[in-house]
């Protein structure tokens, strides 16, 4: 275990031994984009006083659509940026990065690396009576099959069925959340899954959130949602106090943004997402 005061050896690979203060450092997610800021927002609400340092690789998104290989890359370079700034974990705010990269990223460095897939697994299954679960997702994360092996070894018996569903996140960007459109194409998602009886639907993108309002609307009352980003934010409060990194300081913590490629629209979507402005926002530069 780490020692409460002290951050020892980052990242292997890194260079020289780091040794610095750990509790007061800020906490690292990052995303391919905007979506990781659902876990942010759930993240402040349950952590009021972390600081949080933000990374959207917003000039390589999405990342759902590269191999996995690629992904890993990206990963790794996320990873090396948010430990330059001396976070004292780091959050993968992307079903995508988790489902390819996150084992991969825990071996090669030492500083605590949690991802949004297992918190959310482990909050469907805590329902002793969870048989059919249904996940809706990027087609990136259906096709890792990363949530359907995690339930498969979490629970025997259970019935998974997911479906791609690409269309929502563009949907979501444009804040067309409630538009007779999105409602018309989320029935096409979500129909099928409900005629097969699932009593259980993860949303296993950190964009879809925003859409529990709608989704409660259309689906029937006795359908448990599962969402990633409260599951993963509530998790790295456990993880935290844990390892007693939690940041005693009795204060709102800060949140400093950086994005690969900076554009008009996030800061509007960042405001969509946040509910609340995002700040200054920075740019980042990667692989340097």
């Amino acid at each position: 275990m780490l020692p409460t005061t002290f951050l020892f050896a980052l990242g292997a690979g890194i260079g020289s031994v780091t040794i610095a203060p750990v509790n007061s450092a800020p906490l690292g997610f990052f995303d391919s984009g905007v979506g990781g800021l659902t876990v942010v927002r759930a993240a402040q609400e349950l952590l009021p006083a972390e600081d949080i340092l933000y990374l959207g690789d917003t000039a390589r998104l999405p990342y759902g659509s590269k191999s996995p290989e690629t992904i890993r890359q990206f990963a790794d370079e996320d990873v090396r940026f948010l430990i330059s700034k001396g976070v004292k974990a780091i959050v993968v705010a992307c079903n995508t990065a988790t489902a390819h990269a996150l084992p991969q990223l825990r071996e090669q460095y030492r500083v605590p690396i949690l991802g949004v897939i297992e918190p959310g697994v482990d909050a469907a299954v805590s329902c002793p009576n969870v048989e059919r679960v249904g996940i809706i997702a990027t087609r990136g994360t259906i096709g890792s099959h990363a949530y359907q092996h995690a339930l498969a070894l979490r629970k025997t018996g259970l019935i998974i069925h997911g479906q791609a569903t690409p269309l929502l996140v563009p949907l979501i960007e444009e804040n067309w959340i409630d538009h007779p459109a999105t409602r018309q194409i989320l029935k096409s998602y979500l129909y099928p899954l409900v005629e097969k009886g699932i009593d259980t639907l993860m949303l296993a993108c950190t964009h879809y959130p925003l859409l529990i309002p709608v989704l409660k609307d259309l689906l029937p009352a006795e359908i448990r949602l599962v969402d990633s980003a409260t599951t993963c934010a509530e998790h790295l409060k456990t993880e935290l106090t844990r390892l007693d990194l939690l940041n005693p300081e009795a204060r709102d913590g800060t949140l400093e943004i950086h994005l690969t490629d900076l554009s008009d629209e996030f800061e509007s979507l960042a405001k969509q997402f946040l509910k609340k402005s995002p700040g200054r926002i920075r740019r980042a530069v990667l692989g340097s």
